[in-house]
């Protein structure tokens, strides 16, 4: 117990430093995995030739593939609430409040919360020509890249009452921004994801084997460079708190060692006391004694020791250092015992 109060600040580093690290492992290990998948997933064009490629795997799917196109709403689009010119197949209408809130060190810094978020969604098909493929779960996709549509923002004018609760509170209002996203129709994207063919024709949905589904703007060598600039990033951070474990762990390595180095000395002191304590005594103990006054168990030398708390004196010195259970003489416990002077 002692020891764990040495190294508990080390100890709550150690295991803080391991959960980030252990995160940083598993998001390097995704990472890896989605960039190895994406470099090997072929990039096919939407035409003629998309069905034979697709014959030549089982079952008529392949896992990771990269399309692009034009979105194509499949029915009536949907409009946008404040540009009725602007059709879409996904829309997404968020409201974010702005707050300058009081931190725990008494500072006043901005914050931003989403208070209210929802998306809307049409099927739709990429499209080439004569020739498309549905994609569908299109909100499940990982990377969902929308245009902007509107951006505003709504200050709000605080009164006297606001202002001294505000103070109080530790929170005061700036204002709402409402900002609407949407997916164009006829916007030129890429797709990544399991490609199949079925009865109703060709669809794009996520994969099956965890990997994520992607609607771009960018091409596939633009987020490769966007992966592996992440898996870099990874790495360094892996580097940086691998090295606070190993500098952590090595600190309480050292301090165990340090401990254990001095409780050998202080035994090896103690040991030392003891020899001497028995040389000295056996220098002057006495001679011709009765047996009474011999220790029962060798009934060689005097009896020396104690024994709590029965408290029968009965023992030498070595004998009393094997025997650490029962008093020979009344067989009750020993706690303790103590050197015994009989004169």
């Amino acid at each position: 117990m002692d020891f764990l109060s040495e190294i508990i600040g080390e100890t709550v580093i150690l295991g803080i430093d391991s959960l980030i690290l252990g995160f940083c492992v598993k998001q390097l290990s995704k990472c890896k995995h989605i960039l190895d998948s994406l470099q090997s997933a072929p990039v096919l064009d939407i035409d003629s030739t998309i069905t034979k490629e697709i014959k030549k795997y089982p079952n008529d799917v392949i896992p990771y593939v990269v399309v692009r196109g034009l979105v194509k709403p499949l029915g009536n689009p949907i409009t946008s609430n404040y540009n009725q010119l602007v059709t879409g197949v996904i829309q997404r209408l968020t409201i974010k409040e702005h707050v300058i809130a009081r931190t725990s060190a008494g500072f006043w810094s901005d914050q931003t919360r989403t208070i209210h978020e929802v998306c809307n969604a049409t099927p739709f098909v990429l499209s080439n020509g004569k020739y498309s493929i549905e994609v569908v779960d299109a909100l499940s996709a990982e990377l969902l890249d929308l245009d902007v549509i509107t951006d505003k923002f709504e200050p709000m004018s605080p009164g006297v009452i606001d202002h001294v609760w505000g103070f109080f509170s530790g929170v005061r209002q700036r204002g709402l921004q409402t900002m609407e996203e949407m997916l164009r129709d006829g916007s030129y994207i890429t797709v990544i994801g399991e490609l199949s063919k079925t009865n109703s024709g060709l669809k794009i949905q996520p994969p099956r084997d965890g990997l994520p589904l992607y609607l771009t703007t960018s091409t596939k060598s633009s987020l490769l460079k966007r992966l592996a600039s992440s898996r870099d990033f990874l790495r360094i951070l892996l580097v940086l708190f691998g090295s606070v474990a190993a500098v952590t762990s090595a600190r309480i390595f050292y301090k165990y060692m340090k401990r254990r180095r001095r409780r050998l000395a202080e035994e090896q002191l103690k040991q030392q006391l003891a020899a001497g304590r028995r040389e000295r005594r056996a220098h002057t103990r006495d001679k011709g004694l009765s047996e009474m006054q011999l220790c029962v168990v060798c009934t060689e030398n005097p009896k020396e020791i104690i024994l709590l708390p029965c408290g029968h004196v009965c023992l030498c010195e070595e004998c009393s250092e094997r025997i650490n259970d029962s008093c020979p003489v009344c067989r009750a416990r020993i706690d303790s015992r103590a050197p015994a002077f009989i004169t």
